[in-house]
């Protein structure tokens, strides 16, 4: 199954554990024998080890570019007493700071933040990987939401798509899907049904060669480009980028 949704067995470690009796968590277990310890090849070379907390201090930190454009999907907005507005979210991309004019998409409100908070620490800065709190002027909690993305609206600020590509895999569905099906999709934190408007290509999950244009229908299994066309504003962006 993990080869089948597209991951590479030798690059994931496998660790029976019982998190009922604590076996193989923290420490090496005496209940399973057999059990002789998990291994897994990174770029750095293959790496040992037994429980699952050795298995998660062995996951490889992402590279969180401090360099690109920011992005920041909104989790949450809060109005709190004294101080206003405070949009809640992850720098995904780039970096917020106080006195920074950010943009918000989809609607392109425009505001100045005031300040950046973490964890009830005022920040000089917000980077990739830090959940932040940002103060923000003259805007209402009624004017951004959950799903919005606050960019640097003076370095390639995001917007709102019309429509979009995707590569989708179909991993279990009853019955055939076509053009007019809308599910719900998560996008970063937006939750927005989106219609397949077109199905472009089939093609092979795996190798990426194409089986079909404009296939009429695609079932359980199949991988297809498609176009698709969101009930609602949405940032989404390439997925190169």
């Amino acid at each position: 199954f993990i080869k089948k949704v597209g991951y590479v067995p030798k690059t994931v470690p496998f660790v029976p554990i019982s998190g009922w009796n604590g076996d193989n968590m923290l420490e090496d277990s005496p209940n399973m024998p057999w059990y002789k310890g998990w291994t897994k090849e990174t770029k750095a070379g293959v790496i040992k080890g037994k429980t699952l907390l050795d298995a998660i201090d062995a996951i490889e930190p992402p590279s969180r570019p401090s360099d690109k454009p920011l992005r920041l999907p909104l989790q949450d907005v809060y109005k709190i007493g004294g101080i206003g507005t405070v949009p809640v979210g992850r720098v995904e991309t780039g970096v917020i700071k106080a006195g920074m004019i950010v943009t918000f998409a989809p609607g392109g409100m425009t505001t100045e933040v005031k300040s950046v908070e973490m964890h009830h620490e005022q920040l000089e800065r917000g980077l990739p990987g830090d959940n932040v709190g940002f103060n923000v002027k003259n805007v209402s909690v009624k004017d951004v939401r959950r799903g919005f993305v606050c960019s640097d609206s003076k370095n390639d600020p995001a917007k709102e798509a019309a429509s979009f590509t995707a590569q989708v895999i179909i991993l279990n569905h009853p019955g055939q899907i076509g053009a007019g099906y809308a599910p719900v999709l998560d996008c970063h934190t937006a939750h927005i049904a989106c219609k397949f408007a077109e199905l472009i290509e089939k093609m092979d999950r795996r190798s990426g060669k194409s089986l079909e244009k404009s296939p009429k229908f695609i079932k359980s299994g199949d991988s297809c480009i498609v176009k698709m066309v969101p009930s609602k504003g949405m940032c989404v962006e390439s997925y190169n980028e």
